[in-house]
C-alpha cells in the first residue's frame, strides 16, 4: 500500500465571513486558527497550507473575560536599549482592536513561514463593513 498526500494546488480555499461582536477573545481565535491551518478538512497535512480565508469584522466589539481588560499586558520592543512600550487590553482595543485578534491567532499557528503564510489570510476589520464582497464569503457560526 502506498500513502498518497495532496500537493499544494489541490487546496480548495474558500472565504469565510466571521462576527466578532460579543465573542470571548480566546475561543474566536482557537477558531479562527484552526480554520487558517486548515485541519477541518480531510485533506489537512501539518506540512501543507490547505487553510480557508477568513474575513472578521466587529473587531472592536470582542470581549475579554475577567480582569483581562485591566490586567493583561501587551509588549513590544523597538530593539534598541530601552525601547520595551507596554500596553493594557483594554486601551488595545480602543486603539487598535484589529492588534488584538491578530496577537491572538498568531500565537496559535506554527511559528515558522508556513505560520506567517497563513497569517496573511486573515483579513480583520473593526467596522462592520468589509471590501472582500467580490469573493462571496460564507458565514460562518461560531
Amino acid at each position: 500500500m502506498k500513502t498518497t498526500y495532496a500537493k499544494q494546488g489541490d487546496a480548495n480555499r474558500d472565504w469565510l465571513l466571521v462576527d466578532a461582536q460579543d465573542k470571548i477573545l480566546g475561543r474566536l481565535a482557537a477558531e479562527i486558527a484552526h480554520r487558517l491551518r486548515g485541519k477541518h478538512k480531510p485533506l489537512y497535512a501539518p506540512f501543507m497550507d490547505a487553510g480557508d480565508f477568513v474575513i472578521v469584522v466587529n473587531a472592536e466589539k470582542i470581549s475579554l473575560t475577567g480582569k483581562k481588560l485591566t490586567d493583561k499586558i501587551y509588549y513590544h520592543h523597538s530593539g534598541y536599549p530601552g525601547g520595551i512600550k507596554a500596553m493594557a487590553a483594554g486601551k488595545m482595543l480602543k486603539e487598535k482592536p484589529e492588534e488584538v485578534l491578530r496577537t491572538a491567532v498568531k500565537g496559535m499557528l506554527p511559528k515558522n513561514t508556513l505560520g506567517r503564510a497563513m497569517l496573511k489570510k486573515l483579513k480583520i476589520y473593526a467596522g462592520g463593513d468589509h471590501p472582500h464582497e467580490a469573493q462571496c464569503p460564507r458565514i460562518l457560526e461560531l
